[in-house]
């Protein structure tokens, strides 16, 4: 029998996507066959939004809307605020309270929170590019721990690399999972798989349209090189899917006939997860522009979270095996949830 977290058996679990992009956390429960109902979702992106729709077509229909000021109280909270100030390959301009880059909008997320009053999420996960915890970034890290902690949440965090769960893909990201009360969540209890091979995610195609074969003077002499101006032939697994693909840093495939290619749209979206059905609803709703890549679908991959680490995360969360959430994982106890050890 399913259990909802801190709340009655056979209810839904509620969930609140921040920053939602297309739905990595919502569609990871769904996979694990978990009842979930996402109370709201909240991204601007409106043609992730499309995407978001079309992939969970037969639930709520959403509209773009802004992070700052909202209000609601789930279950989860999940938050993967934007990364660019963040990140070794942006210009690393932080995210200060009120300092207006991207990325501080996290500490929205902190007063989403704290307006919730005594009814706060159970858990609260948070990822991030692993530069937050650089000695110029970590400052901010340590203190969105600290807010965290002065509202009653025991934090837990770990750099985890989606080629640990599955997908042949070096994609290193920061997780950072609170839990209501004086329970710390356990990475070592993520069940982890085998690195698949590469090939296995591409398309068997005999020839690739024009547009993703490697034209662009730029990245063909980059071919081989190290350090930004570089393009690397992939062979086991890729690096971290990025917004866009045509430019240096670059990857690229091998055609064995003198030529190197780009990563599909559909590629991209299989590296992070998702399957090829959801990948046909987002390509509906954004069919882009015959003989060119796809901007969009090409962005809402890169700024996505793999689907396998959150499946492993809610896994350990729900105590999840084989479909079955073990009722003795929760309880509840005054409105709170509490955690067994």
């Amino acid at each position: 029998m399913l259990i909802q977290i801190g709340l009655e058996i056979d209810k839904l679990i509620q969930i609140l996507e921040l920053f939602g992009g297309i739905g990595a956390p919502r569609k990871a429960l769904l996979n694990l066959g978990v009842p979930v109902k996402a109370i709201d979702y909240v991204e601007i992106d409106e043609k992730a939004v499309a995407s978001y729709n079309e992939i969970f077509k037969n639930e709520l229909e959403y509209k773009a809307q802004s992070v700052v000021g909202y209000n609601l109280k789930p279950d989860l909270l999940i938050h993967g605020s934007p990364c660019q100030d963040f990140s070794i390959a942006g210009k690393q301009k932080g995210a200060d309270e009120n300092s207006g880059t991207r990325s501080s909008l996290m500490w929205e997320t902190l007063n989403i929170i704290k307006q919730m009053g005594v009814w706060k999420p159970r858990v609260v996960i948070w990822e991030n590019v692993k530069n937050v915890l650089s000695k110029h970034m970590i400052h901010n890290f340590n203190k969105y721990l600290r807010e965290m902690e002065k509202m009653g949440y025991t934090n837990s965090f770990e750099i985890l690399n989606a080629m640990d769960f599955g997908l042949p893909q070096k994609r290193e990201r920061v997780f950072t999972i609170s839990v209501l009360g004086n329970y710390s969540f356990d990475f070592s209890k993520l069940e982890k798989a085998e690195t698949p091979k590469l090939e296995d995610f591409l398309e068997n195609k005999k020839e690739f349209e024009e547009q993703y074969i490697v034209t662009q003077p730029s990245v063909i002499e980059a071919i081989g090189k190290k350090g930004i101006k570089r393009a690397t032939v992939l062979k086991d697994y890729c690096y971290t899917i990025a917004t866009k693909q045509m430019r240096c840093p670059a990857q690229v495939i091998d055609l064995h006939d003198g030529r190197y290619r780009y990563l599909t749209e559909r590629e991209c979206w299989r590296l992070q997860g998702y399957s090829d059905e959801d990948f046909n609803a987002a390509l509906k709703v954004h069919p882009g522009k015959e003989g060119k890549m796809n901007g969009a679908l090409y962005k809402q991959r890169g700024n996505s979270i793999p689907i396998t680490i959150f499946e492993a995360i809610f896994k350990v969360l729900l105590n999840l095996d084989n479909n079955t959430i073990a009722e003795d994982r929760f309880i509840e106890e005054n409105k709170q949830i509490t955690f067994y050890k």
